[in-house]
């Protein structure tokens, strides 16, 4: 899926709207309904249409123009890292995982102010505590600063930084 379609063309005086509608271009990209029915969502770009940059897809995710049809920061965060391999029916254990006996492979970002979400957004935990067993990522609003890339590891070779 391409969220920043949505982040570009999305909403009520958007390119959807104006060639198809309020209506139908409303209807464009559903990132939640398409979860809420099981559909593994998988982020990932059309480079040079769109821009490359990965935390800028889930950023799109997060904040969609229509509403209800947005995901949560860390759902958009699972489609743009683990969604990839989910989508391809990859569910080895391992695979898209960072644990022992898995290939490593991650970036390393370093990132702005970081917010530490609960699974329903409608609960906010502001603690950083690594008991509280809740990721942080990066705050995502339309205005923040996006995480840039150190460094990038593939299957333990680092191919960037």
């Amino acid at each position: 899926m391409q969220p920043n379609f949505d982040a570009l063309w999305g909403g009520p005086d958007g390119m959807y709207a104006r060639r198809l509608g309020a209506e139908r271009g409303s209807r464009l990209n559903p990132f939640a309904l398409l979860a809420s029915q099981g559909v593994p969502l998988a982020l990932g770009s059309d480079a040079p249409v769109t821009g490359l940059d990965p935390w800028a897809s889930v950023r799109a995710a997060v904040n969609h123009h229509t509403p209800g049809s947005a995901v949560s920061a860390r759902a958009a965060f699972a489609a743009a890292t683990r969604g990839g391999w989910r989508a391809a029916g990859i569910q080895d254990g391992k695979t898209g995982t960072l644990v022992p006996g898995a290939p490593a492979s991650y970036a390393v970002w370093d990132a702005g102010a970081l917010d530490v979400r609960a699974p329903r957004d409608a609960v906010q935990r502001w603690s950083t505590d690594p008991r509280a067993r809740v990721p942080a990522l990066p705050r995502l609003g339309p205005s923040d600063t996006l995480p840039r890339c150190r460094r990038t590891v593939h299957r333990g070779a680092v191919i960037h930084g």
